[in-house]
């Protein structure tokens, strides 16, 4: 296999001394919101310090496309913490015992009044992996039925945004979300699709 031919999977490196350590970590504070901790590391290096860790809830969001796949359903809205307005898809925190899936149909029905036809998973990442714990779980609907009125009213204003604006809201930095910015890219990668 040539150097051009080669799978990036065949190259990821798996040595266990490059592994950071976990000697013991301990809480500093806690919510239902968010957990922040201290954590004893060893780096591979061998140097040895606290580092902190925070957790938020895992969440799930879709990117959601209606029946002629032409328009993506979003909702502009602000965010107080970084004091930013922009473009969001809907989604929201894993309740219990609640899947992924099952928790972007409810979010979606909670914030926009649609039912998905379909739901496929798309990705899961962390949005910052170096401290912070919130797996973010991605998919994409294809088609949606109206089955009432939004239920939640703190979500923002949901409307059909044509697909194809999406490539200049993204560079005028109007998707500030990771979850809705990582999702609309991966999309666009695929082609649309």
């Amino acid at each position: 296999m040539t150097a051009h031919s080669a799978r990036a999977e065949d190259s990821i490196p798996s040595k266990d001394n490059d592994r950071w350590i976990v000697h013991g970590e301990h809480p500093v504070y806690e919510s239902e919101w968010v957990k922040v901790g201290l954590a004893d590391i060893s780096q591979p290096s061998g140097e040895r310090f606290e580092h902190h860790t925070v957790w938020f809830p895992p969440v799930a969001m879709a990117i959601v496309f209606n029946d002629s796949a032409d328009h993506v359903l979003m909702a502009w809205r602000h965010r107080f913490a970084p004091n930013i307005w922009s473009w969001e898809v809907p989604g929201g925190i894993i309740d219990g015992d609640e899947s992924p899936t099952e928790t972007v149909i409810r979010e979606l029905e909670e914030e926009t009044g649609y039912r998905p036809r379909s739901i496929e998973p798309l990705i899961t990442f962390e949005p910052a992996v170096g401290m912070l714990r919130n797996p973010n779980h991605l998919f994409v609907v294809r088609g949606v039925e109206r089955v009432g009125d939004p239920t939640e009213q703190n979500e923002g204003t949901f409307q059909w945004v044509p697909f194809r604006e999406v490539p200049d809201l993204i560079r005028a930095g109007h998707v500030g979300n990771s979850g809705a910015l990582i999702g609309l890219l991966h999309v666009l990668a695929l082609g649309g699709k």
